[in-house]
């Protein structure tokens, strides 16, 4: 048997190894079983990414599901973003949506993440429930379910998720003035399920990667620096172009190039987001980020006198509070490059975003850099990277518990002053300086982060971190 649990964003193992039909359809199973308890008549919407055997997999959870007489809304164009399903779980009043997909994961990875009625990740305490009642094995028979029964019947319906989804973007966003400004315009899809999107809003800018590619070129398709060095060229390389954006795998992280070839990180983004919605559209509430983000962050909140709450790492306590109907967010985002907004869904999403920066720049008529130079004017100049250590689990285990005893108070010649833990292990040298250590829930892998003045000093303290935990 195997055993099956949710992460950080969702259950995630690599194809035909645990992730097989018969372990989908037992999680399925679960999660039919927590909606026939839940809900009175429950429905789900469901799609697939971009990866390999994604359609069987959807069609393997639709038998569980009408097989449990649970209504599904699912589509016939193919692969759809994560975003695609969340909006249309609230526009069509679905119970629940199903997204199978490993976001940023290595092609041979695949999942199957769970977004709740009100459009986002479904809350941990209700996602615990589902993985408790987990079956051991899968014991109804798939072969005798019949697809074709359930469609004349009315259980399968079919949606435009993709359409739906570019309805909401022309109705907040004026396209046209975006096309219409003097910036040249990129988008890095990584091959992954936003491709199509901005070639049907946008056909006249450059793209890349932008077809289908389950292997996804044996790349990892998560948007940060080492994984778009091609896309980096090609911004340094053609004086045309003034913004690159590139998705991950299910289009909800988010990565930006200014003009130069540069890598924008997630900090800066929200910073520059926030900055853009209140100053410049008029708008207010409170900012929900990961603990992994820049404490710069809360200093450009107290500078807008926004109320700032930091929660732990995952974007589903985010969205938990951008979906209460007590609450009034602006924004509420997390390092990893998802980021949401009050004018959308409580839902990480890459190309809204993006469709954000690039409105701000065609509103303005000026530049990504200069933009960030005005954040740069309110909360100073900062550099950030993050590492992300592929060690053994016993020497990772090792470091974390050496992390909960405080065995670490200098990393080569800087002196912790100050430890935080609310998810991970936060090390503060000074107002400018700190480093981070946290295993990751989505990787076998331990990450290190660090924020600087310079991003040559961010390297210094990440190398000096490696040999302080013998990593």
């Amino acid at each position: 048997m195997t055993k099956i649990k949710f992460g950080t964003d969702g259950w995630r193992a690599i194809i035909a190894k645990e992730y097989t039909v018969d372990n989908v359809a037992r999680v399925t199973q679960a999660t039919a079983d927590w909606l026939n308890q839940n809900f009175d008549n429950p429905s789900v919407v469901i799609g697939h990414d971009c990866r390999f055997a994604g359609p069987l997999f959807v069609e393997t959870a639709i038998k569980i599901f009408v097989h449990k007489g649970i209504k599904v809304f699912t589509t016939k164009k193919g692969f759809v973003s994560t975003p695609m399903i969340s909006l249309a779980t609230r526009q069509l009043k679905a119970s629940l949506g199903v997204v199978i997909t490993a976001s940023h994961n290595p092609p041979e990875y695949n999942g199957y993440k769970l977004k709740g009625h009100f459009g986002g990740p479904l809350s941990p305490a209700e996602v615990s429930e589902i993985e408790s009642i987990i079956p051991n094995v899968n014991e109804i028979n798939l072969n005798i379910i019949s697809v074709q029964k359930a469609e004349k019947e009315g259980m399968i319906q079919y949606r435009d998720f993709e359409q739906i989804y570019i309805d909401q973007i022309n109705q907040v966003f004026d396209i046209e003035a975006i096309k219409k400004a003097d910036f040249g315009l990129a988008y890095d899809a990584m091959y992954g399920a936003g491709q199509n999107v901005l070639k049907r809003l946008m056909p006249d800018m450059t793209f890349l990667h932008c077809e289908h590619n389950p292997s996804f070129m044996g790349q990892a398709p998560e948007p940060i620096d080492k994984n778009l060095q091609e896309f980096a060229q090609l911004m340094k390389s053609n004086d045309h172009l003034h913004c690159g954006l590139a998705t991950d795998g299910d289009a909800d992280r988010i990565g930006l190039y200014n003009s130069k070839g540069e890598f924008v990180d997630s900090h800066h983004i929200i910073l520059l987001t926030i900055h853009y919605l209140v100053k410049y559209k008029g708008l207010t509430g409170k900012v929900v980020t990961g603990f992994s983000s820049t404490p710069r962050i809360k200093q450009l909140c107290a500078h807008y006198g926004l109320e700032h709450v930091e929660v732990p790492i995952g974007f589903k306590y985010i969205s938990g509070i951008m979906a209460d109907e007590n609450e009034d967010v602006l924004l509420g985002g997390e390092e990893s490059g998802g980021i949401a907004l009050k004018t959308h869904i409580p839902e990480r999403d890459g190309i809204w975003m993006g469709l954000t920066v690039w409105e701000f720049m065609a509103t303005t008529g000026k530049s990504l850099e200069e933009l960030i130079e005005e954040v740069y004017e309110i909360v100073g100049f900062f550099a950030f990277e993050r590492n992300d250590l592929h060690i053994s689990d016993e020497l990772k285990s090792k470091i974390i518990d050496q992390c909960k005893k405080k065995s670490f108070n200098l990393f080569g010649k800087y002196q912790v002053q100050a430890v935080e833990d609310l998810d991970g292990f936060k090390y503060i040298f000074d107002d400018n300086r700190w480093l981070m250590i946290r295993p990751s829930g989505t990787e076998p892998v331990l990450r290190t982060y660090a924020e600087a003045p310079t991003l040559d000093e961010v390297r210094v303290i990440l190398e000096s971190c490696k040999l302080t935990i013998g990593a």
